[in-house]
């Protein structure tokens, strides 16, 4: 069993896990899926649609005849590893595919690796294809190749990402998500629901919503009128929410939202977790609290009112988990400025948080504004940050010791049992653990436990 580590980066999705043997004679493409769970879903969708054409998907470089590296851009250290992703797949297999957000810039990847067989952007899934069957032909047989009714999937089979958009409508200086992928794109309302209907039909106990901006869902459509169980529903999150929420709990699973915006309709959803159509658990980028750092970077100022929002949410479901990243070392960000973000998370007492020491980004808004903090002085300041993020996290948890809380099992090995309550997503979150009387347990268990003892950021508990 591992503990949560405190410098957990929070744009991580899950690594892919690949557990099938390819029949004999079978073509084999790799995958290597990088940052975060939007990007695992677009790997999710280019295997399944390989899958349905015949190949079988290796785990590993060697059993592999091509691998795609789907990349990530969201940060320089994030470019860095992507490339270095590549060049590892170079050097094992030498058939290498490269797909993903940093493919916006096929040049800066040919540039350092010129024997890529190809680049394509991100959601560019045909060229993918096209990509893949002309380094690794496919050899279908229908009698064998079947495909599973959920497709692909690279998370434990007893959870799963749904992404219900695309694209961003935001021009936050520091980030270039929406230069890479576009304005906001909304999916059908009756889409995204058949698709959670077909997922818990298969057994999964946790669908986790996903987008880049997952308030906006339905902007783009003008929240328009869906077709759904011979009526209708609306293209918007609240209206999406309940009725996923209706399934999820009929199915006896969980439905947990990230990237909710701080709109004011986010209001809505709260009475929604309040009545268990969905986790008490918001998902909220604030990004920094100081009025003028949030100018700088194009984001609302309206800290205040948002510590007004948060004592509102808590009213209305007392039970609410909020988590939030947040970045330190902006361009311009003073001492002053600092030591507010601090107060108004002593004010605000976010039960999850993660924080990113700003870095420079080529073609972000950003790197162009002065007053650039030095790195000695942006690590200082994440230190100060995550000692004031543990210290809040610490008490919140000691104070559930005692509680009888659900949890979700994700993994049993010899010592015990890694699970979830409801206030934690996978891989950004903390875990519970249970190490006595877990012989019986298997993954996407859900079962009731005593917390017992508590860290700053994982519990330990026992069934009851």
């Amino acid at each position: 069993m591992s503990q949560n580590p405190p410098n957990l980066r929070p744009d991580l999705a899950p690594k892919a896990r690949i557990d099938e043997a390819p029949r004999p004679g079978q073509p084999t493409i790799g995958m290597v899926s990088l940052g975060c769970p939007k990007a695992l879903v677009d790997s999710e969708r280019i295997l399944t649609r390989l899958r349905a054409e015949g190949y079988a998907i290796s785990p590993d470089y060697t059993g592999a005849e091509a691998v795609i590296v789907n990349t990530c851009g969201f940060l320089d250290s994030a470019k860095a590893e992507s490339l270095e992703a590549i060049g590892e797949a170079l050097k094992e297999n030498g058939k290498v595919i490269v797909t993903g957000c940093l493919g916006a810039d096929p040049e800066f990847i040919t540039g350092v690796h010129p024997k890529v067989l190809a680049v394509t952007g991100p959601e560019q899934f045909e060229q993918v294809l096209d990509a893949v069957h002309g380094a690794v032909p496919p050899a279908p047989d229908p009698f064998i190749d079947l495909l599973p009714p959920t497709g692909v999937k690279l998370t434990p089979r007893h959870y799963s990402y749904l992404k219900i958009s695309e694209g961003c409508n935001h021009h936050c200086k520091f980030c270039i998500i929406p230069d890479m992928r576009g304005r906001l794109v909304s999916r059908p309302a009756h889409a995204v629901l058949r698709e959670a209907e077909k997922l818990l039909d298969a057994g999964v106990r946790e669908l986790l919503v996903i987008s880049q901006d997952t308030s906006a869902y339905g902007v783009d459509r003008k929240h328009d009128l869906a077709p759904w169980k011979g009526g209708e529903v609306r293209t918007h999150i609240t209206d999406l929410t309940r009725e996923m929420g209706k399934m999820a709990r009929d199915a006896g699973a969980w439905l947990r939202l990230h990237y909710v915006y701080p709109y004011p309709h986010v209001r809505d959803l709260v009475p929604l977790m309040a009545e268990g159509l969905a986790l008490p658990y918001l998902d909220i980028p604030f990004q920094h609290a100081h009025p003028e750092v949030l100018k700088r970077m194009a984001r609302p100022a309206a800290s205040a009112k948002t510590l007004d929002e948060i004592a509102a949410w808590r009213r209305d479901c007392p039970e609410i988990i909020l988590r939030s990243t947040f970045i330190v070392g902006y361009p311009g960000e003073t001492e002053e400025e600092f030591q507010y973000l601090l107060d108004w998370m002593d004010e605000a007492q976010l039960d999850r948080v993660g924080c990113f020491q700003y870095e420079n980004v080529a073609g972000a808004r950003s790197s162009e504004l002065p007053g650039h903090i030095a790195p000695e002085l942006k690590q200082e300041r994440w230190e100060r940050f995550m000692e004031k993020a543990q210290e809040i996290s610490a008490a919140k948890l000691e104070a559930r010791v005692g509680a009888t809380e659900q949890v979700i099992v994700d993994a049993v090995d010899g010592e015990g049992a890694t699970c979830r309550t409801r206030a934690d997503a996978p891989e950004i979150d903390g875990n519970l653990f249970i190490d006595e009387g877990f012989e019986g347990l298997a993954p996407g268990d859900m079962v009731t436990v005593e917390v017992e003892e508590a860290s700053e950021y994982d519990l330990w508990g026992r069934l009851v």
